[in-house]
């Protein structure tokens, strides 16, 4: 058990410091609550390895994903917002306060928690896409598929986000490849039809990316080189961009089996509300959406919990005295 009489204690603690943390903390921080934003481990989240991002409102002529994170934070601490680098290892949500302890040995005791933690893509593992992420290589189609307009892309991938992505890329792209290891796809089959019924859409059966070819410097993905699981031969495709759709991992793992989670580890939360099965916890952002993963509804949710946890502890502030 945590020590409480060592911890750092703020009505509200918000974990993630992406578009849902710190949204969740401007709203938070005006109800003057003081809240406590504890970054995680990629502070500014996914959107720190975005380049450009069109599709933001207030932005007429886009932003870069890190300068739209800084100018979050800026916000964020204008009014006043605690923000702390660490990384939360174990919470204790069984107990009022809640309890939490930190990569740096740090504790943190909180009466509201606001979690927005996210959710991580699942990557291919190579050196080459690491190399071009943000310069061609992404795993978000609807976020970066205007920027291939007119263009010929792929995405790896044979699950219902594949196809979802396949499909949309089709609205700016000449051709879009997706290449799957194997000889089906796991999608839902009206979904497959769809997809097969599509001209611009080449199926790519039976291979692995081998290599993402191209060079940031020089203007980013050029082709994919692929390999024949069957055979071993491989051969290149001429491609602008590449889009893994392998899935996402929701960043849940500190919480257990103290919070309810779907089939694939998101947070449930009440209908039309950020509020999970514990009293004073809310989930908002990636963590609790598979559907929509976008920077906007993120924000959204944010608020949402910040405004719930406001009226939580409205509600409870008699029993905190």
């Amino acid at each position: 058990m945590s020590n409480q009489s060592n911890s750092q204690h703020r009505s509200v603690i918000i974990l993630g410091s992406g578009p849902a943390g710190y949204t969740a903390a401007i709203y938070a921080a005006r109800a003057n609550l003081q809240p406590l934003l504890i970054q995680g481990m990629q502070p500014g989240g996914q959107l720190t390895v975005t380049t450009e991002v069109d599709n933001f409102p207030g932005f007429e002529h886009g932003v870069q994903g890190p300068e739209l994170m800084q100018k979050m934070q800026a916000q964020a601490e204008r009014f006043n917002t605690t923000i702390v680098f660490d990384t939360i290892v174990k919470t204790e949500l069984g107990q009022k306060p809640f309890l939490l302890v930190g990569d740096s040995g740090e504790s943190y005791s909180c009466d509201a928690l606001i979690i927005a933690t996210g959710a991580s893509a699942r990557w291919l593992g190579i050196e080459s896409e690491q190399r071009l992420s943000g310069f061609g290589v992404s795993a978000c189609a609807t976020c970066d598929g205007f920027f291939y307009k007119g263009r010929e892309v792929a995405v790896v991938g044979g699950g219902d986000a594949a196809v979802e992505e396949s499909l949309y890329l089709t609205n700016f792209c000449t051709k879009v490849y997706l290449i799957h290891r194997r000889d089906r796809l796991r999608a839902e089959r009206i979904m497959q039809d769809r997809l097969l019924a599509n001209p611009k859409i080449e199926m790519v059966w039976n291979a692995t990316v081998d290599e993402i070819l191209g060079d940031a410097a020089a203007g980013g993905v050029t082709g994919v080189r692929v390999r024949d699981v069957q055979n071993g031969t491989t051969r290149e495709i001429a491609i602008h961009g590449l889009f893994v759709a392998i899935g996402h991992t929701p960043n849940t793992a500190i919480f257990g089996d103290q919070l309810e989670k779907d089939a694939m580890g998101y947070l449930i939360t009440k209908p039309d509300s950020t509020a999970t099965n514990i009293p004073g916890v809310f989930a908002a952002g990636d963590v609790q959406d598979r559907i929509f993963r976008q920077a906007i509804t993120a924000a959204g949710s944010g608020c949402m919990a910040a405004l719930e946890a406001e009226r939580y502890l409205s509600g409870h502030e008699d029993s905190r005295k």
